[in-house]
């Protein structure tokens, strides 16, 4: 070799090997690397770098005057390195598809012929017949040269009709990135018999590992990316029944009113029929809008407006200052009312505040409800100087109020707080995020 022929061969040798070694690379830094997959992929570039690396050799070897023995029993190495990813396809082709390797006839097959090939390869150390060294150091092939390479041509065909017959069992891009690289392995190989390309099969395994590898990593990241939604599609519907669950508490605890409110309420009704018929009036009314509320809000899986909910409540508290009268005063503050909350949210906190702040030895229960606009959303406050309670306390007090803060959390993203009053009492804060306004 000489001349422009060298620079060629060369470069073909280096181009083999950069894309040997940047396959090599890839393995490593791309994801997946830690898998079977990865480790295969490692193992075939490293084959085909040894293999490349040896033809690399072999050609230095050519410019300096080495005994004839030496460049023939180069071709061993050469041969076996670069034929060995072929059978390598054919492991990887099972192992994709799932198969016990171990009980493959196939690969028996393949793993037999490549025998065959071995044979063959170390024959030629003994004889010419194969392929003969020149006294100008030039590798020539032989009579039974084509009689050689039949073992590759059969592996190469026994992997493309693997693969058509597995092509049901993967995935139309992986399918694709398998067939697109045999085909150029297989059209070499068939050359091989007739002129010297024998490099080129090297560019083609090579080749075939990057595409099969890219195409492999593709589809993986593609089915993560299903397996990706179907965890958030799987994780809203949990959302979704935790949502459902909470809000059959909550419907749970307005089938639950107090039997004694009730109780007490109707009777209250019942004595100012006779003293104060037109106060009994208001509370009759006070008290069917309560109850209409109460149950309206058994069918309201989404937010409802604070006016409604506010609504709710001053028909709540009308009728426990009837039976408490001047035990209890509220007193509101609401400028802000334009955003949503989800239902049963300030009406039991009201009720929690008289039925745990209320004390008859004390001075009488007040409470204030206010709503403020922030920069973030809106405030609901809800304050009374009843007797408190005792910070060292686990949890929120009442079933009640952490049923509404889990509502909040899971409805609308809002929160619940509850902390003792500077004055005495108890004060409550719910805060309810822009993206429910």
């Amino acid at each position: 070799m000489n001349g422009w022929n060298d620079f060629f061969y060369f470069f073909i040798i280096g181009a083999t090997l950069l894309l040997d070694v940047l396959g090599f690379c890839l393995t490593i830094i791309l994801p997946d690397t830690h898998s079977r997959i990865g480790r295969f992929f490692r193992t075939y570039f490293i084959v085909l770098t040894l293999g490349v690396f040896s033809v690399l050799l072999e050609n230095i070897l050519f410019f300096y005057p080495v005994p004839a023995a030496v460049i023939r029993f180069m071709q061993v190495p050469i041969c076996l390195l670069l034929s060995l990813p072929l059978s390598m396809q054919t492991f990887f082709l099972l192992f994709y598809c799932k198969e016990n390797i171990c009980q493959s006839r196939l690969l028996r097959t393949v793993l037999g012929l490549w025998s065959v090939y071995f044979v063959l390869v170390v024959s030629g150390l003994f004889t010419d017949s194969f392929y003969t060294i020149t006294p100008a150091i030039q590798v020539l092939r032989g009579p039974w040269y084509p009689l050689m390479l039949l073992p590759l041509n059969a592996i190469v065909l026994l992997n493309l009709t693997a693969l058509f017959k597995r092509r049901k069992l993967l995935s139309r891009k992986v399918c694709l990135s398998f067939l697109i690289a045999l085909l150029p392995i297989a059209l070499t190989v068939l050359v091989q018999l007739f002129v010297d390309v024998f490099l080129l099969i090297g560019i083609c395994t090579a080749l075939f590992a990057l595409a099969t590898y890219g195409f492999i990593l593709s589809d993986q990241i593609d089915r993560d990316r299903r397996q990706q939604k179907e965890l958030f599609l799987h994780e809203q519907e949990i959302a979704r029944k935790q949502r459902q669950i909470a809000n059959e508490r909550a419907n749970v605890m307005v089938l639950q009113m107090r039997p004694h409110f009730i109780y007490n309420t109707l009777s209250s009704i019942y004595c100012l029929c006779d003293q104060d018929p037109k106060k009994a009036q208001n509370v009759l009314l006070d008290f069917t809008v309560y109850l209409r509320k109460n149950f309206t809000s058994i069918a309201s899986t989404d937010p409802i407006p604070f006016s409604s909910e506010l609504e709710h409540t001053r028909a709540y508290l009308a009728v426990e200052q009837v039976q408490y009268e001047d035990s209890l005063t509220v007193e509101y503050d609401t400028p802000h009312t334009l955003f949503r909350v989800p239902a049963l949210t300030l009406q039991p906190i009201v009720e929690n505040s008289v039925k745990h702040g209320r004390d008859p030895n004390a001075e009488p229960l007040h409470i204030l409800i206010q709503t403020r606009e922030t920069d973030s959303g809106s405030k609901i406050i809800v304050m009374d100087n009843g007797k408190g309670f005792d910070p060292d306390e686990t949890a929120i007090p009442g079933i009640a109020l952490e049923n509404i803060r889990q509502r909040l959390e899971m409805m609308c993203g809002g929160s619940l707080t509850i902390e003792r009053n500077e004055g005495g009492g108890t004060v409550v804060t719910v805060v309810i995020p822009d993206r429910i306004n």
